[in-house]
């Protein structure tokens, strides 16, 4: 189904991608982190919803069709490093830096965080060229919504 549209994620010089599919890649990180220590909770579920609807003036419908529609792709997307780098090649740093953010929403929100989750932000920010201090800011924002 996203079989053209990830060969030219991960094209060997991908482009700037069209508003329409940073926001789908960028949905797939959320649920790949979601579903990273197996258990993808109702809550983590909600806070997708939450997060997408909020950064893309989506309306309850149009946040469960994109988050669906990411669940999707996150399924057939290659490895984290090879989706997060395509990524990092085609999305600008601040909308990295604010996806990283809405990670650690998710990753917080079912109350805990898994070993799993951790080892994904950890790797996750890394590949996606996000700075070690502006994870770290990310989190401590999280943390606080």
């Amino acid at each position: 189904m996203f079989g053209d549209f990830l060969r030219r994620l991960t094209a060997p010089d991908p482009s700037h991608l069209p508003d329409a599919d940073a926001r789908l890649a960028l949905t797939a990180l959320l649920v790949r982190i979601a579903r990273s220590d197996n258990d993808y909770a109702a809550s983590e579920v909600a806070q997708i919803d939450d997060i997408i609807r909020h950064r893309y003036g989506l309306s309850d419908a149009g946040a469960r069709e994109l988050r669906e529609q990411a669940e999707a792709l996150e399924a057939e997307a290659p490895d984290t490093v090879r989706f997060t780098r395509a990524i990092k090649d085609a999305v600008p740093y601040e909308d990295r830096r604010a996806v990283v953010e809405a990670m650690w929403r998710v990753v917080l929100a079912d109350g805990g965080r898994a070993d799993a989750e951790n080892a994904l932000m950890r790797l996750t920010a890394s590949l996606l060229g996000v700075e070690d201090r502006d994870s770290a800011l990310a989190r401590q924002k999280a943390e606080r919504t």
